[in-house]
């Protein structure tokens, strides 16, 4: 018995000894891929956390001067040392800094009167569900397609926005956005169920302090 065990076992080395010669090349490839994945996803991470640093640093002088209000500078840069915001958007697409660039450049179009160029900026930038600046950018869209006379893809905008944010920072700000749109059109009624949502739930805010007087005014609409 233990003779017949012994050449089982014999036999099954020797089996997977001829496996492993017959199999060598692929199994040597499936490290070789396995291996190259690893070095790969390392050098990947470097690679985009030293292009996050130069983003980051581009990034910075275009800040500046989009806050000083020197938009049309910050977008298009100095021609030298700053790239703006257009560039740095372009060129390091593939960053946070380089996203967050589409932002500032689609409110610098916004603020020069170039609604199309503002709308492209602000469409492609990724919020990545931020609780501020993900409703920020989708409201500060919807008033460039009010901007545009797109009222209707402007109101659902705002209120997407207002939804998103669900806060008394922004979300009342939209909704009185989107009333007076809707007011501007005659639509009375439904500006009215916006500015009693915003009385029912962010009275505290800025907007909800002072909202009473726009109900009055869309019932008297009515």
């Amino acid at each position: 018995m233990a003779e017949n065990k012994k050449k089982v076992s014999e036999m099954e080395a020797a089996l997977e000894e001829t496996f492993i010669q017959k199999n060598f090349k692929k199994i040597a490839a499936c490290v070789v891929v396995i291996l190259v994945a690893i070095l790969a996803a390392i050098g990947a991470k470097y690679y985009f956390e030293a292009q996050n640093k130069k983003a980051a640093e581009a990034l910075y002088p275009c800040e500046q001067l989009f806050m000083q209000g020197e938009f049309e500078k910050a977008l298009n840069g100095d021609g030298q040392e700053i790239l703006g915001l257009v560039e740095v958007a372009k060129k390091y697409s593939c960053t946070k800094s380089g996203n967050l660039a589409k932002l500032y450049a689609g409110l610098a179009y916004y603020n020069t009167d170039k609604a199309e160029e503002a709308e492209k900026y602000l469409a492609d930038f990724d919020g990545k569900d931020d609780e501020l600046l993900s409703p920020a950018a989708i409201g500060a869209l919807g008033n460039v397609y009010a901007k545009q006379g797109k009222n209707d893809k402007a109101v659902e905008t705002l209120k997407k926005a207002a939804k998103k944010a669900d806060n008394s920072l922004l979300s009342p700000v939209f909704l009185v956005q989107a009333g007076e749109i809707l007011e501007s059109e005659g639509k009375s009624e439904e500006a009215l169920k916006l500015y009693e949502e915003v009385k029912a739930h962010y009275r505290g805010s800025m907007q909800g302090q002072e909202i009473e007087k726009y109900i009055q005014r869309a019932k008297a609409a009515k």
